[in-house]
């Protein structure tokens, strides 16, 4: 509860909103889509963070990689707005925010290899049992994520819970992944990742890249 009364105390501020709407992407229309070209005016390697709190790894990456595009996204309404805020703060061209369900913007909205890279980090582990029907990662989602990266594209995923993250990473390797060295960013770089180290709790990241040339898994 408190934290929905801070994002609404937030969202309360007119320059506040203001600055959300120079980032969101509207979703009051009669259709939504996701047309990356039309939302950044350009072709650009497109990269997206699944989940991304209140926005702390993916503004810094936007701000370092100002030749990639950004989509952050986030279901939780509340969440959403500060992430927006935070966003619009930012003043990124290259960085926009958008409330959808993951699973939703992965397996209808994107194109075919059409990112460069997604970032999953401390998804829900939603760890009782008549609740894991609201886990992120199925292997159709896995499918998902591998039909629209792009050949050579990249895959990072943490966890603080190693269970599930052996369960993520077998279903992205089942989907056709192969294993990176590249270590995953945000495994050290989001809220939650440093609130988890900071208490000496362990985090399981690895990264997976898309073959160059792959075909998906019968």
């Amino acid at each position: 509860m408190a934290r929905l009364r801070k994002a609404a105390k937030i969202w309360a501020k007119p320059n506040a909103r203001e600055l959300a709407g120079q980032v969101m992407i509207a979703d009051d229309g009669p259709v939504f889509a996701i047309n990356p070209p039309a939302i950044f005016g350009r072709r650009a390697p497109l990269e997206i963070e699944i989940g991304a709190g209140k926005g702390e790894f993916i503004i810094e990456r936007a701000g370092t990689r100002p030749e990639h595009d950004f989509l952050a996204i986030e279901l939780s309404a509340a969440v959403t707005r500060v992430l927006a805020v935070r966003c619009g703060r930012a003043g990124l061209e290259n960085l926009r925010v958008a409330r959808i369900d993951g699973r939703t913007l992965v397996n209808l909205l994107l194109a075919d290899a059409s990112v460069a890279a997604y970032h999953v980090y401390f998804p829900d582990p939603w760890p009782k049992g008549r609740h894991l029907k609201h886990r992120l990662f199925t292997p159709p989602f896995a499918a998902g994520i591998f039909r629209t990266l792009e050949p050579g594209g990249i895959a990072y995923i943490a966890t603080d819970v190693r269970e599930y993250a052996g369960e993520i990473f077998a279903m992205i390797e089942g989907a056709g992944f192969i294993r990176a060295a590249e270590l995953a960013p945000g495994a050290r770089q989001t809220g939650f990742a440093r609130k988890y180290l900071a208490a000496g709790k362990a985090v399981y990241s690895a990264s997976f890249r898309k073959p160059a040339r792959a075909t998906s898994p019968r």
